[in-house]
């Protein structure tokens, strides 16, 4: 059983005043006809009047054919089936609600249709029994399918489900295979990825051994991290350290109590933020070209150098700091 298909939501129309999600099939001249994307394509319209609060001066401009776009609806005849959609009466509020509501629940549709197919199930039937209750549940079947990444997870939610919904007699669709199939397309599209973070910082500290206390601050930072998600220093060149990370979550490492403990100073440049792969190359190229300004250069000689009193060099000292 293949390429099955069904409305996402139990309710079979949407609901005056609902914003939803269509994708436009053809222009007329009394306006654009679309599918509600959400209610298993069913036909609506959008009035040539309800596509822009402005004159109207290209339709091509405001709505093109096989666009998705969120509209609002305006009437329902669910008995001719005739659906009148707004796309200017669409709030940047309600177009944000939409998005977020429409990429959920295309989600689960997708995790139900790929269930449905692999197990030999019907998806409407699918749908009756296992995700139209969740939607019912939890506000959102997303939302169920989020809790279920482990195995305890899951089975407190199935159990629910049985209990609350089914009298507490488990449904014919909900096998073992079924279950399975829906605990491997969560966890395999479901399961939260890792964010690299990065924070800027500039640390001075001209108070006795300052050196040492910035190593120290530091050591105060990289303890903040796990073996799971570690937490690594550079020095790009000096008071400029860059603090990287990997989380679930969006997370801040500070060394600013350590270092001002020491009459030390501590300015965040740039806060913690997650970055991406043309960031970190950047970054990269930035260190190198700092490792590459302090090695020698032509001219440079072994031979002893007089220097002030008093002042030692580390000549084998690179752009990073050695903890």
């Amino acid at each position: 059983m293949a390429h099955q298909d069904c409305r996402f939501y139990e309710a079979k129309f949407p609901e005056v005043d609902d914003v939803v999600m269509v994708q436009v099939r053809s222009i007329a001249e009394m306006g654009a006809y679309v599918s509600l994307l959400e209610y298993g394509g069913i036909e609506g319209m959008i009035l040539l009047s309800e596509l822009s609060r402005r004159r109207i001066r290209s339709v091509q401009k405001l709505i093109k054919v096989g666009r998705q776009e969120p509209v609002m609806v305006l009437r329902v005849d669910k008995e001719k089936g005739y659906i009148d959609l707004s796309k200017r009466r669409v709030s940047p509020e309600d177009l944000a609600k939409c998005e977020d509501r429409f990429a959920k629940s295309k989600m689960v549709h997708s995790i139900m249709r790929h269930v449905a197919e692999t197990t030999g199930h019907n998806l409407e039937q699918l749908y009756a029994e296992v995700a139209w209750p969740l939607y019912r549940m939890y506000g959102h079947a997303y939302n169920a399918f989020a809790t279920m990444i482990t195995d305890e997870e899951a089975e407190a939610v199935f159990k629910r489900l049985i209990e609350e919904v089914h009298g507490g007699n488990k449904p014919e669709v909900l096998t073992q295979a079924v279950q399975e199939g829906i605990m491997v397309n969560i966890r395999r599209r479901l399961t939260p990825q890792a964010i690299k973070v990065r924070a800027d910082v500039e640390m001075t500290c001209f108070a006795y051994e300052g050196v040492e206390q910035i190593k120290e601050a530091m050591r105060v930072a990289q303890r903040c991290g796990s073996q799971a998600c570690p937490v690594s220093m550079k020095l790009v060149a000096a008071p400029r350290y860059v603090l990287t990370t990997s989380v679930l979550d969006k997370t801040q490492t500070s060394a600013r109590p350590s270092i001002e403990a020491a009459k030390g100073r501590m300015v965040v440049k740039e806060a913690p933020r997650a970055v991406s792969e043309k960031e970190e190359r950047a970054l990269e190229e930035e260190l190198q070209a700092a490792e590459a300004a302090n090695q020698e250069v032509s001219g440079d000689t072994d031979e002893e150098e007089e220097f002030e009193e008093g002042q030692d060099v580390d000549v084998d000292a690179g752009p990073a700091l050695a903890l």
